[in-house]
């Protein structure tokens, strides 16, 4: 009932907004779902609707599946998306993307479903292939290893029904970005982007024939950047991309034969929490008195320690690193008599690194006096404070800062099959689309992290300092050396490798007003986790004086305790659509699905022993309607899910210093609404926006069972998104709000989140060149307000306390960039 009340109160202070137009919650079309672009008007009647092809053995329009879809087409791709999936994915329904950290490791949290983090439950695919095929090896996001660029056509974001059980499979959602093939006309784009704080990109993207009497066509493209924002840390984002695909069509029209590669070798920032206000939530000036944007720092890039295994030094200044590619083969082939057979493989390699800053040293967690930093740690008061860069001393009255950061060293590599038979049938007026198919993965991931403490000033991009004590006597200590504070604080070595084996069978029926789908899928994995032993190691012998966390490092001691699980489920799916008129549907649909836990879940004993290993239940339903016609079209649902003994992982704080990852077991429960509208206003203006209303709570939890019937983390009550679009063909431009509702910080409840609007502005202007041809001069500029919102507390403090100081990530920054495109 309390849950209830929250989500009703929460829902009517949002709807009764008195603010303008956008910054009330409204409704979007559930096929073109609004982003920062003028949409395509796609499901009403004078233009043809969204065709979709992501999990389905026919092609069909998206408001005639009874499921919920939601697409993307290039032009909104390209003008959405301003720093991370995230600018594109919070434009869904249903979806909140936390964009906080930059480019990558973006938080996707669907529908109420538990720490869905780095889409553990909606796989992120590219062409229908999986970036990924098992999340859990470590903790890195998909999006390290595959970014968006002018090369993308569209995207498809499906949930429920019966796409969820191909291929892959996730009955939470598969979110398809969808490649540009070459045709017999050449084309190509050419955009240089230019934004404050230091960020240049380039992009291209070219398709055409390669012999077009041999059906034989081309597409590539990519992008190069340098960026020092939109957070100045002094350690720069920097790399880029590669893409191509040549399709071959065969001459009888039967099918096609499409290889895929990519390459890339990039490094970008991520951005973690730090200490602000704890009473307003606003930046806090440092030492300086500048207001503090990040703690982190390029100073700590020359820091490193004596191991058994020799010297390490930090790769800290390359921040999340990905140097490999990807290689895929995709095929589709009809037979006649309506037999066919398509499928999909990939090879998958990456040399990849995620540079890790802690949000504190895991002991104070907030900016100290020095007096301050010296009680808690017992250190003696006789003490001497200088920078590690010069040696001139620290004023008296300056705060501290003690961090942590890790190196996270995560190669991988993955393998994915899918072969899928159809047949057609056609009788009595009744289609049928049959597809029974399977499936192969294996995936293989190594999780190497070192962890490191340093001592800084409390700045931005602060400078480190050294710390030496005396006691009584005088003899000195050396607490901090360069700003090393801790040198091999936490060492970890684990790899895990799963492979998957999943068999299905699905029949889309098409008979005159009505569509029903039903499918089911059974899957079988098997996994093996190793995981190194350590030991702690004297490694400094000749430096004089230095403290034991100095003089001491934990590394691996050359013995690995591994361990195998292995588990199998089944899936269920069906879906009914009736046309209730031309331009009215209504749909329902249901399933029953699972989803395997995290190899990083499982606890592996001394003698290899693993712990249990059971398949986690999920059920979901959902029904609505779809409408579309003349100048309005959208959709109003319903849905339903409850998810059973979901293991979910934490990196929190052990208390003195160190880290550990958390595995609570939970269940939940979630209900909620779902509404979108697009509304041709005049014929070059649009309104478009979306809003979700959502209930979610815990069923049981295994760690913290008085927070049972409490609200999940990180998940708002209210999402909703609204703009405006104009578009003459010549001049563009839109406005547009994201809207967050409050949410809580932990399973406690204890510290609420308020809820938070980013606002867009994107201008442009067109000028035609020639044939086909058109230069655009755009502008963009990303949370048009300044808004300081916070998207999330700090993970690693599991019961945050409210003092002086809160941590917390806010949301990044305005940016202003301009864009030149050139079309061809």
């Amino acid at each position: 009932m309390k849950a209830q009340k929250t989500l009703l109160s929460t829902s009517r202070a949002a709807l009764l907004s008195g603010a303008a137009l956008f910054a009330q919650p409204s409704f979007a079309q559930e096929a073109v779902t609004p982003a920062p672009a003028a949409p395509q008007t796609s499901t009403t009647d004078d233009a043809q609707p969204d065709i979709i092809v992501t999990g389905t053995s026919a092609k069909r329009a998206a408001r005639d599946t009874p499921l919920s879809v939601t697409t993307l087409d290039a032009v909104q791709l390209q003008r959405t998306a301003a720093s991370s999936q995230a600018d594109i994915l919070n434009t869904v329904p249903s979806i909140k993307a936390e964009g906080g950290g930059g480019e990558v490791a973006v938080n996707v949290f669907v529908k109420g479903l538990p720490l869905g983090g780095t889409y553990q439950l909606t796989p992120l695919q590219y062409d229908g292939i999986p970036v990924l095929s098992a999340f859990g090896l470590n903790s890195s996001a998909y999006d390290v290893y595959y970014r968006n660029d002018l090369g993308i056509e569209r995207l498809e974001f499906v949930r429920g029904g019966v796409s969820n059980l191909f291929g892959s499979g996730s009955v939470a959602g598969l979110i398809n970005y969808i490649s540009r093939t070459g045709s017999d006309r050449p084309q190509g784009t050419l955009q240089v982007e230019w934004a404050e704080k230091g960020r240049v990109r380039g992009d291209i993207a070219l398709s055409g024939p390669l012999d077009a009497n041999a059906g034989l066509y081309y597409a590539v493209s990519g992008y190069y950047r340098n960026d020092d924002g939109p957070i100045r840390t002094g350690l720069p984002t920097k790399g880029g991309q590669i893409r191509a695909n040549i399709k071959k069509e065969f001459s009888d029209g039967s099918g096609f034969v499409t290889l895929y590669g990519q390459y890339i070798k990039d490094r970008v920032q991520f951005y973690l929490p730090f200490p602000l206000d704890g009473t307003t939530r606003e930046r806090i000036p440092g030492n300086d008195g500048s207001l503090v944007n990040s703690v982190q720092t390029a100073a700590v890039s020359n820091l490193g320690f004596n191991t058994p295994a020799g010297r390490f030094q930090t790769s800290i200044a390359d921040g999340v690193y990905t140097n490999g590619g990807q290689v895929a083969l995709e095929f589709n082939k009809q037979f006649g008599d309506g037999w066919g057979l398509n499928g999909k493989a990939k090879y998958s390699q990456y040399a990849h690194k995620f540079g890790f800053f802690l949000d504190g040293d895991g002991v104070a967690n907030v900016p100290q006096t020095q007096a301050g930093f010296l009680a808690l740690r017992s250190l003696p008061t006789n003490a001497t404070f200088t920078y590690a860069d010069d040696g001139s001393a620290v004023a008296a009255s300056a705060l501290l800062f003690a961090n942590r950061f890790q190196d996270r060293i995560r190669p991988n590599h993955d393998t994915t099959i899918e072969l899928n038979l159809t047949k057609k049938i056609t009788s009595g007026g009744i289609t049928h689309n049959l597809t029974l198919g399977g499936y192969f993965a294996d995936a293989w991931a190594r999780d190497n992290t070192i962890t490191t403490a340093y001592l800084a000033a409390f700045n931005n991009q602060p400078r480190l300092i050294n710390l030496t004590v005396r006691d009584s006597l005088g003899n000195p200590t050396v607490i901090s050396n360069g700003g090393l504070l801790d040198a091999g604080l936490g060492y970890t070595n684990n790899t895990a490798a799963q492979s998957r084996y999943a068999v299905y069978l699905a029949d889309q029926i098409e008979a005159g007003r009505l569509v029903v789908d039903f499918g089911g899928r059974v899957e079988w994995t098997d996994g093996e986790i190793g995981r190194a032993q350590t030991a702690t190691y004297i490694t400094d012998t000749t430096t004089p004086n230095l403290s034991t966390a100095l003089r001491n490092v934990v590394w691996e001691n050359g013995t690995v305790v591994s361990g195998k699980v292995k588990a199998s489920s089944w899936a269920l799916s069906a879906g009914l659509l009736y046309k209730i008129s031309p331009n009215l549907n209504v749909y329902m649909n249901a399933n029953r699905g699972f989803f395997f836990p995290a190899l990083n879940s499982i606890s592996i004993s001394a003698s290899g022993q693993t712990q249990s290993y059971q398949p986690e239940i999920i059920r979901q339903a959902e029904a609505g309607l779809k409408f579309g016609g003349g100048r309005v079209n959208g959709s109003l649902s319903v849905f339903y899910n409850d998810l059973k003994n979901r293991r979910t992982v934490l990196l929190v704080n052990t208390g003195n210093g160190g880290v550990t990852e958390q595995v609570t077991v939970v269940s939940t429960r979630a209900y909620g609404v779902e509404a979108v509208l697009g509304v041709k206003l005049f014929d070059h203006l649009r309104f478009d926006g979306n809003v979700s209303l959502i209930d979610d709570k815990f069923t049981s939890l295994d760690i913290t069972p008085q927070f049972i019937g409490n609200k999940e983390p990180r998940q708002p009550n209210v999402l909703y998104n609204a703009g405006l679009y104009y578009d003459d063909g010549a001049f563009d431009a839109s406005i547009a709000s994201t809207y967050t509702g409050p949410n809580y910080t932990d399973n406690s409840n204890a510290i609420r989140l308020g809820g938070f609007s980013t606002w867009r502005l994107i201008a442009g202007y067109k000028i035609p060149t020639g044939n086909r041809q058109g230069l655009r001069l755009g502008v963009d500029v990303y949370n048009l307000f300044n808004s300081h919102g916070i998207t999330e507390g700090s993970p690693r403090q599991v019961s945050q306390t409210i003092g002086a100081y809160f941590v917390g990530r806010p949301i990044l920054p305005r940016r202003i960039s301009a864009k030149l495109t050139y079309t061809f």
